[in-house]
Protein backbone atom coordinates (compact mmCIF):
# COMPACT_ATOMS: atom_id res chain seq x y z
CA UNK A 1 0.00 0.00 0.00
CA UNK A 2 1.16 3.53 -0.67
CA UNK A 3 0.24 6.71 1.17
CA UNK A 4 -1.83 9.24 -0.77
CA UNK A 5 0.44 11.94 -2.24
CA UNK A 6 -1.89 14.66 -0.90
CA UNK A 7 -0.36 14.09 2.55
CA UNK A 8 3.03 15.36 1.32
CA UNK A 9 1.64 18.86 0.82
CA UNK A 10 -0.46 18.69 3.97
CA UNK A 11 2.48 17.64 6.14
CA UNK A 12 4.76 20.26 4.61
CA UNK A 13 2.21 22.87 5.68
CA UNK A 14 2.18 21.37 9.20
CA UNK A 15 5.97 21.57 9.56
CA UNK A 16 6.16 25.01 7.95
CA UNK A 17 3.58 26.39 10.38
CA UNK A 18 5.40 24.79 13.32
CA UNK A 19 8.64 26.31 12.03
CA UNK A 20 6.97 29.71 11.75
CA UNK A 21 5.65 29.48 15.34
CA UNK A 22 9.13 28.64 16.60
CA UNK A 23 10.80 31.31 14.44
CA UNK A 24 9.30 34.11 16.56
CA UNK A 25 11.43 32.82 19.46
CA UNK A 26 14.71 32.43 17.55
CA UNK A 27 17.55 34.08 19.43
CA UNK A 28 15.48 34.62 22.59
CA UNK A 29 17.65 32.18 24.60
CA UNK A 30 14.58 30.15 25.62
CA UNK A 31 14.69 26.73 23.99
CA UNK A 32 11.73 25.44 26.03
CA UNK A 33 9.44 28.23 24.78
CA UNK A 34 10.68 27.78 21.19
CA UNK A 35 10.01 24.04 21.41
CA UNK A 36 6.57 24.53 22.96
CA UNK A 37 5.54 26.94 20.18
CA UNK A 38 6.41 24.31 17.55
CA UNK A 39 4.69 21.53 19.52
CA UNK A 40 1.46 23.50 19.99
CA UNK A 41 1.31 24.45 16.31
CA UNK A 42 2.01 20.91 15.14
CA UNK A 43 -0.61 19.37 17.44
CA UNK A 44 -3.29 21.90 16.43
CA UNK A 45 -2.73 21.38 12.71
CA UNK A 46 -2.42 17.58 12.83
CA UNK A 47 -5.69 17.41 14.75
CA UNK A 48 -7.48 18.98 11.77
CA UNK A 49 -6.47 16.12 9.46
CA UNK A 50 -8.89 13.35 8.54
CA UNK A 51 -6.57 10.68 9.86
CA UNK A 52 -6.33 8.28 12.77
CA UNK A 53 -2.81 9.04 13.84
CA UNK A 54 -0.71 7.86 16.76
CA UNK A 55 2.61 9.29 17.90
CA UNK A 56 5.10 6.41 18.07
CA UNK A 57 8.22 8.58 18.20
CA UNK A 58 7.76 11.75 20.20
CA UNK A 59 9.28 14.00 22.77
CA UNK A 60 8.38 12.10 25.89
CA UNK A 61 5.59 10.13 27.44
CA UNK A 62 2.12 10.82 28.74
CA UNK A 63 3.21 12.55 31.96
CA UNK A 64 5.40 14.93 29.96
CA UNK A 65 2.61 16.79 28.16
CA UNK A 66 2.43 19.38 26.57
CA UNK A 67 4.99 17.53 24.47
CA UNK A 68 3.70 15.42 21.60
CA UNK A 69 4.00 12.27 23.63
CA UNK A 70 4.34 8.63 22.64
CA UNK A 71 0.87 7.09 22.37
CA UNK A 72 -0.91 10.41 21.76
CA UNK A 73 -3.76 10.12 19.27
CA UNK A 74 -4.06 12.82 16.58
CA UNK A 75 -6.51 13.67 13.81
CA UNK A 76 -10.27 13.63 13.45
CA UNK A 77 -10.44 9.85 13.94
CA UNK A 78 -11.62 9.45 10.33
CA UNK A 79 -9.55 8.24 7.41
CA UNK A 80 -6.33 6.21 7.21
CA UNK A 81 -4.36 5.00 10.23
CA UNK A 82 -0.82 6.35 10.52
CA UNK A 83 2.16 5.97 12.78
CA UNK A 84 3.67 9.42 13.33
CA UNK A 85 7.22 10.38 14.34
CA UNK A 86 7.87 14.00 15.31
CA UNK A 87 10.60 16.37 16.37
CA UNK A 88 8.77 19.71 16.31
CA UNK A 89 12.02 21.56 17.03
CA UNK A 90 15.16 19.64 16.10
CA UNK A 91 18.10 21.69 17.35
CA UNK A 92 16.55 23.56 20.28
CA UNK A 93 19.87 25.24 21.05
CA UNK A 94 20.16 26.39 17.43
CA UNK A 95 16.81 28.16 17.71
CA UNK A 96 17.49 29.61 21.16
CA UNK A 97 20.86 31.01 20.07
CA UNK A 98 19.94 31.96 16.48
CA UNK A 99 22.37 29.45 14.99
CA UNK A 100 22.02 27.60 11.66
CA UNK A 101 20.20 24.30 11.28
CA UNK A 102 17.05 24.37 13.45
CA UNK A 103 14.30 22.27 11.84
CA UNK A 104 10.72 21.18 12.36
CA UNK A 105 10.46 17.51 11.43
CA UNK A 106 7.74 14.88 10.94
CA UNK A 107 7.51 11.44 9.34
CA UNK A 108 4.51 9.20 8.82
CA UNK A 109 4.05 5.58 7.81
CA UNK A 110 1.10 3.22 7.73
CA UNK A 111 0.10 1.74 11.07
CA UNK A 112 2.70 -0.61 12.62
CA UNK A 113 5.32 0.38 10.02
CA UNK A 114 7.35 2.80 12.16
CA UNK A 115 9.48 1.44 14.96
CA UNK A 116 8.09 2.23 18.40
CA UNK A 117 10.82 3.18 20.84
CA UNK A 118 11.13 5.15 24.05
CA UNK A 119 13.05 8.41 24.08
CA UNK A 120 16.57 7.12 24.61
CA UNK A 121 19.99 7.20 22.95
CA UNK A 122 20.93 5.24 19.86
CA UNK A 123 24.17 4.20 18.21
CA UNK A 124 23.80 4.98 14.53
CA UNK A 125 25.63 4.92 11.26
CA UNK A 126 24.59 6.04 7.78
CA UNK A 127 26.21 6.28 4.35
CA UNK A 128 25.06 6.82 0.80
CA UNK A 129 26.07 3.21 -0.02
CA UNK A 130 23.24 0.73 0.22
CA UNK A 131 25.23 -2.51 0.15
CA UNK A 132 25.81 -4.98 2.94
CA UNK A 133 29.12 -5.56 4.67
CA UNK A 134 30.71 -2.26 3.65
CA UNK A 135 29.80 -0.16 6.69
CA UNK A 136 28.40 -1.75 9.83
CA UNK A 137 27.78 -0.76 13.45
CA UNK A 138 29.63 -3.89 14.56
CA UNK A 139 32.82 -2.97 12.68
CA UNK A 140 35.61 -0.87 14.15
CA UNK A 141 35.99 2.72 12.94
CA UNK A 142 39.16 1.64 11.15
CA UNK A 143 37.41 -1.21 9.31
CA UNK A 144 34.47 1.00 8.29
CA UNK A 145 36.80 3.67 6.90
CA UNK A 146 38.98 1.10 5.15
CA UNK A 147 35.94 -0.58 3.53
CA UNK A 148 34.43 2.77 2.55
CA UNK A 149 37.74 3.94 1.05
CA UNK A 150 38.04 0.78 -1.03
CA UNK A 151 34.42 0.89 -2.18
CA UNK A 152 34.50 4.57 -3.16
CA UNK A 153 38.02 4.33 -4.52
CA UNK A 154 39.10 7.22 -2.32
CA UNK A 155 41.92 7.60 0.16
CA UNK A 156 40.82 8.06 3.81
CA UNK A 157 42.08 11.66 3.69
CA UNK A 158 39.54 12.31 0.92
CA UNK A 159 36.63 11.03 3.04
CA UNK A 160 34.56 13.24 5.34
CA UNK A 161 32.77 11.98 8.45
CA UNK A 162 30.01 13.84 10.27
CA UNK A 163 29.72 13.30 14.03
CA UNK A 164 28.20 15.07 17.02
CA UNK A 165 30.88 16.96 18.94
CA UNK A 166 30.41 15.27 22.31
CA UNK A 167 32.82 13.93 24.99
CA UNK A 168 31.35 10.45 24.41
CA UNK A 169 32.79 10.52 20.88
CA UNK A 170 36.34 11.38 21.93
CA UNK A 171 37.76 7.97 20.98
CA UNK A 172 35.94 7.84 17.63
CA UNK A 173 37.09 11.36 16.77
CA UNK A 174 40.71 10.53 17.74
CA UNK A 175 40.59 7.40 15.58
CA UNK A 176 39.20 9.34 12.60
CA UNK A 177 41.95 11.94 13.02
CA UNK A 178 44.57 9.19 13.12
CA UNK A 179 43.16 7.84 9.86
CA UNK A 180 43.37 11.40 8.42
CA UNK A 181 39.61 11.46 7.70
CA UNK A 182 38.14 14.96 7.35
CA UNK A 183 35.69 15.83 10.12
CA UNK A 184 32.46 17.80 10.19
CA UNK A 185 31.69 18.19 13.88
CA UNK A 186 28.13 19.26 14.67
CA UNK A 187 26.93 20.59 18.01
CA UNK A 188 23.30 19.48 17.68
CA UNK A 189 20.82 18.37 15.08
CA UNK A 190 21.59 14.78 14.27
CA UNK A 191 18.57 14.33 11.99
CA UNK A 192 20.17 16.75 9.54
CA UNK A 193 23.63 15.29 10.28
CA UNK A 194 22.50 11.83 9.20
CA UNK A 195 20.89 13.26 6.06
CA UNK A 196 24.10 14.91 4.85
CA UNK A 197 25.10 11.57 3.28
CA UNK A 198 22.16 11.76 0.85
CA UNK A 199 23.59 14.15 -1.75
CA UNK A 200 27.08 14.63 -3.19
CA UNK A 201 26.81 18.40 -2.70
CA UNK A 202 27.06 18.03 1.09
CA UNK A 203 30.37 16.18 0.74
CA UNK A 204 29.73 13.82 3.68
CA UNK A 205 30.62 10.15 3.20
CA UNK A 206 29.61 8.75 6.59
CA UNK A 207 27.60 9.79 9.63
CA UNK A 208 28.24 7.93 12.88
CA UNK A 209 28.08 8.08 16.65
CA UNK A 210 25.55 8.14 19.46
CA UNK A 211 22.57 10.48 19.29
CA UNK A 212 18.86 10.56 20.00
CA UNK A 213 16.82 7.44 19.20
CA UNK A 214 13.79 9.45 17.98
CA UNK A 215 16.07 11.42 15.65
CA UNK A 216 17.43 8.12 14.33
CA UNK A 217 13.97 6.88 13.41
CA UNK A 218 13.10 10.19 11.72
CA UNK A 219 16.34 10.20 9.73
CA UNK A 220 15.75 6.57 8.68
CA UNK A 221 12.43 7.55 7.07
CA UNK A 222 14.18 10.04 4.79
CA UNK A 223 17.27 7.89 4.18
CA UNK A 224 14.95 5.09 3.01
CA UNK A 225 13.62 7.30 0.21
CA UNK A 226 17.19 8.17 -0.83
CA UNK A 227 18.17 4.45 -0.86
CA UNK A 228 20.94 5.15 1.64
CA UNK A 229 22.04 2.75 4.37
CA UNK A 230 21.27 3.19 8.05
CA UNK A 231 21.73 1.03 11.12
CA UNK A 232 20.73 1.81 14.69
CA UNK A 233 21.11 0.20 18.10
CA UNK A 234 19.18 1.63 21.04
CA UNK A 235 21.02 2.19 24.30
CA UNK A 236 19.07 1.28 27.41
CA UNK A 237 21.27 2.40 30.32
CA UNK A 238 18.81 2.56 33.19
CA UNK A 239 16.30 0.09 34.60
CA UNK A 240 13.54 2.58 33.71
CA UNK A 241 14.69 2.56 30.08
CA UNK A 242 14.66 -1.25 30.04
CA UNK A 243 11.19 -1.47 31.57
CA UNK A 244 9.79 1.06 29.06
CA UNK A 245 11.44 -0.81 26.19
CA UNK A 246 9.93 -4.12 27.35
CA UNK A 247 6.49 -2.49 27.57
CA UNK A 248 6.85 -1.38 23.95
CA UNK A 249 7.64 -4.93 22.90
CA UNK A 250 11.43 -4.60 22.67
CA UNK A 251 12.81 -7.81 24.14
CA UNK A 252 16.32 -7.90 22.67
CA UNK A 253 17.87 -4.75 24.17
CA UNK A 254 21.13 -5.11 22.25
CA UNK A 255 19.67 -5.73 18.77
CA UNK A 256 21.15 -3.93 15.78
CA UNK A 257 18.33 -2.67 13.56
CA UNK A 258 18.57 -2.38 9.81
CA UNK A 259 16.75 0.44 8.07
CA UNK A 260 13.84 -1.74 6.89
CA UNK A 261 13.25 -2.82 10.51
CA UNK A 262 12.92 0.81 11.62
CA UNK A 263 10.67 2.01 8.83
CA UNK A 264 8.74 -0.40 6.60
CA UNK A 265 6.52 0.14 3.60
CA UNK A 266 5.72 3.62 2.34
CA UNK A 267 6.62 6.75 4.26
CA UNK A 268 6.58 10.53 4.00
CA UNK A 269 9.19 12.77 5.63
CA UNK A 270 9.16 16.57 5.95
CA UNK A 271 11.78 18.83 7.51
CA UNK A 272 11.21 22.60 7.39
CA UNK A 273 13.97 25.07 8.15
CA UNK A 274 13.49 27.39 11.12
CA UNK A 275 16.99 28.84 10.82
CA UNK A 276 18.96 28.36 7.60
CA UNK A 277 21.26 25.32 7.57
CA UNK A 278 22.86 22.77 5.26
CA UNK A 279 19.58 21.18 4.14
CA UNK A 280 17.11 24.06 3.85
CA UNK A 281 16.75 27.80 4.40
CA UNK A 282 15.00 29.16 7.45
CA UNK A 283 11.69 31.01 7.75
CA UNK A 284 11.51 34.43 6.11
CA UNK A 285 8.72 36.88 6.91
CA UNK A 286 7.90 39.67 4.45
CA UNK A 287 4.88 41.90 4.89
CA UNK A 288 1.91 39.61 5.53
CA UNK A 289 3.50 36.46 4.11
CA UNK A 290 6.07 33.92 5.19
CA UNK A 291 8.37 31.82 3.06
CA UNK A 292 9.57 28.33 3.99
CA UNK A 293 11.76 25.58 2.60
CA UNK A 294 10.96 21.94 3.38
CA UNK A 295 12.91 18.85 2.45
CA UNK A 296 10.21 16.34 1.51
CA UNK A 297 10.46 12.66 0.62
CA UNK A 298 7.75 10.19 -0.38
CA UNK A 299 9.15 6.72 -0.85
CA UNK A 300 6.53 5.18 -3.14
CA UNK A 301 6.59 8.05 -5.66
CA UNK A 302 10.37 8.56 -5.48
CA UNK A 303 9.80 12.19 -4.48
CA UNK A 304 12.89 13.84 -2.98
CA UNK A 305 12.98 17.61 -3.21
CA UNK A 306 13.06 20.92 -1.40
CA UNK A 307 9.56 22.37 -1.45
CA UNK A 308 9.37 26.18 -1.32
CA UNK A 309 6.11 27.55 0.03
CA UNK A 310 4.69 31.05 0.34
CA UNK A 311 1.82 31.36 2.81
CA UNK A 312 -0.18 34.13 4.41
CA UNK A 313 0.49 34.94 8.06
Amino acid sequence: MSIDKKFVDQLAIVTSKAALASSYLVGKKDKIAADKAAVDSMRTNLNQFDIRGEIVIGEGELDEAPMLYIGEKLGTNKGPEFDIAVDPLEGTNFAANNQPGALSVIAIAEKNNLFKAPETYMEKISTKINEKNIVDLDYTVKKNISNLSDYLNKNPENLTACILDRPRHKEIIEELKKLKVNLKLITDGDVSGALLVTEEKYNIDIFLGIGGGPEGVLAAAALDAFSCSFQGRFIFDTEDDKVRANKMGINDLTKKYELHEIVAGDSIFCATGITSGDLVKGIEIRDNEFFSETLVTHKSTGLKKVLKLKQNL
